[in-house]
């Protein structure tokens, strides 16, 4: 039977981790694959994490199944991390602790299918690739709304906002959070404020993704445009993570929550998906952040390892916008400076990015993507000179 399956193109993402591994040069540079990196290069265990995971060792005495919903405490816990202690909606917010982040979002389309026939999903131009296939593969229609304008690096807010205006009621709007994945450009409080009148006057519903939380401004900033929707209207479904924050990736630490008048209607259907789908969600990594979140110390601690991670992005920012202009990029760059997260547009071609792999050994994606937390300062000029080289052919610089 299975014969008849054909063999498919890798992934662009997990095809570049391969490619990068097998290189043999000694000063390649990967700045292609979305994981923080620290300024060694690596991807740390944050000592908060190894301080609850010695205390779980100590402490645990099962590995017993958690039950569909998730550790307990962690779902209080990381109510309380989106929309802050003291928010008015935290008693209408129902939660599950999803497989990452990638889990949330496949439960949520399983829930809006549930809960609508022919719901469609509206996400930006662009998006994070593997939107398209975690919500698309399940059944539900995207359509797409303009985002991101490439040849002046920001928002077309204008017209994102038209768009918007013809989403129908029982639809609903995928935004980012924060640290917008692939542009890095994130919509300004006021942004926030227009959307969410717009909410209320069409009727759609917000599903927003935040995969980053802490990464861009802080973690009450990056929370802004969920607590002010939260606040103002009916339905907000949320699609969290908690890989980057916690440093977590493959211990598989997500949510999803919904906004409702009946939390407990929708609290008995995430854990009736979740059963049709994978059962019972991993524990290990849910209960380290509840431990951290649980501990005012260990909170505290966390704060400060997140607050390095994001400091050390933003100076690699300034840094790259800087070294290319003293190389005669003059204001090319400047947008990244400007942005957040992990990730901007560099505004280069894929023959660019094809001949920053093959003659300097950089590694990105097609688009132009680059990772900031990639770079460091043992690697940032080798990069800014290999992209140097590249665009002085063509005329870039």
């Amino acid at each position: 039977m299975f014969e008849s399956l054909a063999q498919l193109p890798p992934d662009p993402i997990l095809g570049l981790i391969a490619a990068y591994k097998q290189d043999p040069r000694p000063n390649k540079i990967d700045v292609g694959v979305g994981v923080y990196r620290d300024e060694n290069g690596e991807t740390p265990v944050l000592q908060s994490v190894k301080q609850a995971e010695q205390y779980l060792l100590a402490s645990e005495t099962s590995k017993a199944y958690v039950g569909p919903a998730g550790n307990p405490e962690f779902i209080a816990q990381m109510k309380k991390l989106i929309l802050g202690s003291g928010h008015t909606a935290l008693d209408r917010l129902a939660l599950v602790q999803t497989p990452g982040g990638c889990g949330a979002l496949r439960v949520a389309a399983e829930l809006i299918k549930r809960a609508k026939a022919g719901a469609r999903i509206w996400v930006s131009d662009p998006t994070w690739g593997n939107h398209i296939p975690l919500l698309g593969d399940a059944g539900v229609e995207l359509v797409s709304y303009p985002y991101y304008n490439f040849s002046r690096h920001q928002i077309c807010f204008d017209e994102m906002f038209s768009a918007l205006k013809h989403v129908g009621k029982g639809d609903l709007v995928l935004f980012h959070a924060c640290c917008h994945n692939p542009s890095g450009a994130d919509l300004s409080q006021a942004q926030w404020q227009e959307i969410t009148r717009l909410a209320e006057q069409q009727g759609f519903v917000p599903f927003i993704d935040m995969a980053y939380q802490g990464f861009g401004e802080g973690l009450d900033q990056d929370a802004y445009g969920i607590r002010l929707m939260c606040e103002r209207l009916p339905e907000v479904l949320l699609a969290v993570s908690c890989s980057k924050n916690f440093g977590l990736y493959r211990e598989r630490v997500g949510a999803l929550a919904l906004l409702s008048d009946q939390p407990q209607v929708a609290s008995s259907h995430f854990a009736n998906i979740v059963r049709g789908i994978y059962s019972m969600p991993p524990s290990h990594g849910a209960s380290i952040v509840a431990t951290i979140l649980s501990d005012s110390s260990l909170e505290q601690q966390w704060r400060v390892e997140l607050t390095q991670m994001r400091e050390r992005i933003i100076a690699m920012r300034q840094c790259l916008v800087e070294k290319m202009k003293a190389l005669g990029a003059g204001p090319r760059f400047a947008h990244i400076a400007a942005q957040q997260g992990m990730f901007s547009f560099l505004g280069i071609t894929p023959t660019e990015v094809a001949a920053l792999r093959e003659q300097h050994a950089v590694y990105m994606v097609d688009t132009g993507r680059v990772s900031l937390a990639g770079l460091n300062d043992n690697n940032i000029d080798a990069f800014c000179s290999a992209l140097q080289a590249v665009l002085i052919p063509s005329g870039g610089v």
